[in-house]
């Protein structure tokens, strides 16, 4: 009988402590096959940020730091810089990376730093209420926003792997999606690409992933998916924004 469907060592076997719908766990797991299946488990080093996936560290099977609130990237860059030989990943939401972490992140991708970020935007703070987040859609309902986000006030939400593939140094940005079974194939495969450039040592990689958040939407996981698609992807455009064979003069990195 042929196997279709297997645990990965990439992850531990724990239950995990997400809500029900919530994509956090498939994107942990996608992550922890890559992590498998380039056989990088032995030396990769994960950094797990505050937010919904404060607790990364449980579920991925490798070795975690824990960072402050927004500066995974700076305990990355210290790991990587130390040990060079190592694989180093930072796992953050959009509370933790686009709020408080915004200065870390911008400046982690402007050296270079040889190592890959996934970043989770749910449009929402999801673990502390519901919140506003700098991801928040326009007209979307907020605990702090309970008639919508007000552009007019606020401003737009802020798309992250624009502002970094902006920037001249970083060489591989992607923006890709978690809320059905082809979307999730398709970040598998870019999440692969991202972790390959850092084993060849080329360069930063920045893959944002957009992920569904029923209880503070107040929808279900069917309805999320649908939000999604119909509100998220059209402001936040998936696809890759950079890859390394695309810069010219060899402009990133710091070797």
């Amino acid at each position: 009988m042929r196997k279709v469907f297997a645990y990965t060592d990439g992850l531990t076997r724990l239950p995990t402590h997400y809500c029900p719908g919530c994509t956090h766990g498939v994107i942990h797991r996608v992550v922890g096959e890559v992590i498998s299946e380039l056989g990088l488990r032995e030396r990769t080093v994960g950094v797990a940020p505050v937010g919904c996936s404060v607790l990364a560290y449980n579920y991925f099977n490798c070795d975690m730091f824990e960072a402050s609130h927004g500066r995974a990237p700076a305990v990355a860059t210290g790991a990587k810089r130390a040990r060079p030989e190592i694989i180093v990943f930072t796992y953050q939401g959009d509370g933790d990376l686009a709020s408080i972490g915004m200065a870390e992140i911008i400046h982690a991708a402007n050296r270079g730093e040889k190592f890959t970020t996934i970043f989770v935007n749910n449009a929402i703070y999801g673990m502390t209420g519901g919140q506003m987040a700098p991801t928040t859609m326009p007209n979307q309902r907020a605990t702090t926003c309970p008639a919508g986000r007000d552009v007019n006030e606020v401003g737009y939400p802020i798309r992250m792997a624009e502002l970094i593939a902006s920037l001249r140094t970083p060489a591989f940005v992607a923006r890709v999606a978690s809320h059905t079974p082809e979307a999730t194939i398709r970040a598998k495969q870019v999440i692969k690409e991202a972790f390959e450039h850092q084993v060849a040592g080329e360069c930063y990689g920045f893959v944002e992933v957009l992920s569904i958040c029923p209880t503070n939407w107040g929808l279900s996981p069917r309805e999320s998916s649908s939000w999604l698609e119909k509100e998220m992807v059209p402001y936040y455009p998936l696809g890759i924004k950079k890859r390394p064979d695309e810069i010219k003069g060899g402009a990133h990195g710091h070797n």
